[in-house]
């Protein structure tokens, strides 16, 4: 009888060890439990199915009670919310720019950190949704790039940000990169157009303009968002020259530390400027008449929007925005009514709808005739847990192939398991093998259960000889 019970408890543990640390492996994930079988709990207000796919770029900085850092990723959703795939890159701590080229791959702009005392380094890369390999990717040595525009494939135009390191004084700067030759071969630089003197901006030895975003509207042509001097600028590549400002450095009645702007150009021709104006919790549309600039629409306030910084018009005449704190997407009609709403914790930085490409060229607000001041309505304005499960819901997405009846099977990308970010690669070298990180990962997780159980059989049988030779003698 002894020795049947001893031979039960060394099976058990065969039986246990794998068990124990499978579910070791996946508690960095939240504790919400959402299976495949549920509805999709991230999907708020859907009055009609989007066109084509929308692509999110999710920083993963929670704030609240629970608040600190997780994996920055990639969301793809289809026309109603589904959960096409979820992308992490390896190594990959702020995720911010993305863009959809015209041979169907995403250029994506992130940030690596090598450690508390070494600055990050900005990640380019062009992802193919379809697969999850990537094209290619370079590591820049510019400090966290927020966005930049892919001129060709060898050249990319950068909103070069925080360029105090080893120079004389600041040299934040609009530069065309390219990644072949690992040279710049065009560059402007804001101190040679505006003056620390003139109290505008932040830091001059550390942030000065915070440029966050540039945008080639033209071979010649270049709109810059330089967030800390509260405007956007329109420059000349060929002549140097600042065309024109939009904004108020210090006023904040403008904009006040905004993001992404969009620009366009009426029926006539009327140079026309859409952008997130995120610490005023609003987005705004400006048109230029007559040299002076008007504001002809304002959507949202600090009781709908919560640090907006991103807002396409799309082809329909509605606007996509990025409600970055409040962790959405919306599509907003221009009467301020929301048609389609996707929550994606935690913190939005970027969206796309995948089809228009690189910032949808719609129609401006003063061609619907659409101008003035409305406030956001018919939105579902999701409470904590339906956050919380919104979170869980998205960690699960890429353990199975079909979500919610979307079509992710072939498009699953990579891995969002849960936990902070806390890579350790010291960035001196850059690969891809991180795009599929998560099935690699899981792999190796399976493979050392394997070991485990293989030890315990083993283990059992030793024990039982042992035990046997005990009773004989």
């Amino acid at each position: 009888m002894r020795r049947r019970s001893v031979l039960v408890v060394l099976c058990c543990l065969c039986v246990a060890a794998p068990v124990v640390l499978t579910a070791s492996a996946g508690t960095e994930a939240s504790t919400t439990s959402v299976t495949p079988g549920d509805a999709n709990p991230c999907v708020g207000t859907m009055e009609r199915a989007a066109n084509g796919l929308t692509v999110v770029s999710v920083q993963g900085m929670r704030f609240g009670d629970d608040g600190g850092k997780r994996k920055a990723r990639l969301v793809a959703l289809g026309p109603r919310g589904q959960i096409e795939w979820v992308h992490h890159r390896e190594g990959t701590t702020w995720s911010y720019d993305v863009d959809p080229v015209d041979d169907g791959t995403l250029f994506v702009t992130a940030t690596k950190y090598r450690g508390k005392e070494k600055p990050g380094r900005t990640v380019f890369y062009k992802l193919d949704p379809e697969t999850g390999e990537t094209v290619w990717s370079e590591t820049a040595p510019f400090q966290d790039t927020h966005d930049a525009d892919l001129l060709s494939d060898t050249e990319i135009l950068v909103a070069n940000m925080r360029a105090t390191a080893n120079v004389s004084g600041n040299r934040d700067r609009l530069l065309v990169y390219n990644r072949t030759t690992d040279e710049i071969t065009w560059q402007w630089q804001f101190r040679d157009h505006y003056s620390r003197e003139a109290d505008i901006g932040g830091n001059y030895s550390e942030d000065w303009t915070h440029v966050n975003d540039v945008d080639a509207i033209n071979e010649t042509h270049y709109l810059a968002s330089p967030r800390n001097f509260d405007m956007t600028i329109l420059v000349n590549r060929t002549s140097g020259d600042v065309v024109w400002e939009l904004g108020e450095p210090n006023s904040g009645e403008v904009m006040r530390k905004q993001h992404n702007p969009v620009y366009y150009e009426s029926e006539n021709d009327t140079s026309t400027v859409l952008v997130a104006d995120s610490e005023n919790n609003r987005i705004v549309e400006y048109a230029r008449r007559d040299g002076d600039w008007q504001r002809t629409w304002r959507v949202g306030n600090a009781s709908s929007l919560s640090w907006p910084r991103d807002a396409d018009r799309l082809p329909n005449g509605n606007t996509l925005v990025g409600d970055s704190s409040n962790n959405r997407v919306l599509e907003v009609a221009p009467d301020g009514e929301v048609v389609w709403e996707v929550y994606t914790p935690w913190l939005v930085y970027d969206v796309e709808r995948v089809q228009y490409g690189d910032e949808a060229g719609g129609p401006t607000i003063a061609d619907q005739d659409a101008e003035g001041a409305v406030n956001i309505h018919g939105d579902a304005a999701f409470n904590a847990t339906q956050q919380e499960r919104c979170d869980a819901y998205l960690k699960n997405a890429t353990r199975f192939e079909d979500i919610d009846g979307g079509s992710g099977g072939g498009n699953i990308v990579g891995d969002v398991f849960g936990g902070d970010s806390k890579d350790g690669a010291d960035g001196d070298s850059d690969s891809d093998h991180g795009v599929n990180s998560g099935g690699f990962v899981r792999g190796l997780e399976y493979l050392a259960v394997a070991f485990v159980a293989l030890g315990a059989i083993v283990l059992s049988v030793v024990g039982y000889h042992w035990y046997v030779g005990r009773q004989e003698d």
